[in-house]
C-alpha cells in the first residue's frame, strides 16, 4: 500500500482568474468549492510557508471529484515569466480521470467553446484520452476507461507486472532494476 492517499490539491498559477475559473466551471465541468484571497504576510511576510510572494493575492479551489482538488493561485499579470511546458521541473500536464459520459460531455463542452482538443486517442490498452488547453496555456488531458463505466481505476488502468517493467528499468542501470523491483518499490 502507498503512504499516501492521492492527490489533496494540485496548485497552478493564472494571471486572471476570472477566465480561470469561467473555464473550470463551464468548459471542464469542476465546481467551485472555495475562494479566498491569501491573508496578509504569507506573501512577503514572516509568515510565509511556500506561497507565492505576492500579498493578499486570489487561491481558488475547484472539486475533481473523489475528494480531490484543483487550486489556482492568480500572480499579477506579466509579474512571472511563463513557465516552459517541458523544462526541468515544469509541469508537462495534468491527466483527470474520467468516466464515459463525462468523457462526450466534456468534448462536447470543449466544442461548444471553441476550445481545439486532440482525440480521442488509445494510450493503453482500455484507456482513452484527449488533450487541450485551458487558458492558462496549462495542457490538460481527459482519461476514460470505456470498459470501467462509472468506476475508473487510475492505478489498475496502468499497473504492469515486475516482469514487464523489467525491461524498462534495466535500460537505467540494471542492477539498481533487481534491487528496486526485489525491494518493492514497483508493484
Amino acid at each position: 500500500m502507498s503512504a499516501t492517499r492521492g492527490i489533496h490539491h494540485l496548485a497552478l498559477n493564472t494571471e486572471d482568474m476570472r477566465r480561470t475559473v469561467d473555464f473550470y466551471t463551464r468548459v471542464v465541468g469542476m465546481p467551485l468549492v472555495h475562494a479566498m484571497k491569501v491573508p496578509p504576510g504569507l506573501g512577503t511576510g514572516p509568515g510565509n510557508r511556500g506561497n507565492p510572494p505576492y500579498e493578499q493575492i486570489r487561491h481558488y479551489f475547484f472539486d475533481m471529484g473523489n475528494d480531490s482538488l484543483l487550486a489556482f493561485f492568480e500572480i499579477p499579470r506579466d509579474a512571472e515569466p511563463r513557465a516552459k511546458r517541458d523544462g526541468i521541473g515544469g509541469m508537462q500536464h495534468v491527466a483527470f480521470a474520467i468516466t464515459p459520459q463525462s468523457f462526450q460531455a466534456l468534448q462536447k463542452r470543449l466544442r461548444e467553446a471553441g476550445v481545439a482538443f486532440d482525440g480521442p486517442l488509445d494510450i493503453l490498452p482500455g484507456l482513452v484520452s484527449i488533450y487541450f488547453f485551458d487558458p492558462n496555456g496549462i495542457r490538460l488531458e481527459a482519461c476514460c476507461e470505456p470498459g470501467a463505466g462509472d468506476e475508473p481505476g487510475v492505478v489498475r488502468s496502468v499497473r504492469q507486472t515486475p516482469e514487464e517493467a523489467r525491461a524498462e528499468l534495466d535500460s537505467v542501470d540494471p542492477g539498481w532494476a533487481g534491487t528496486t523491483i526485489a525491494q518493492g518499490e514497483f508493484r
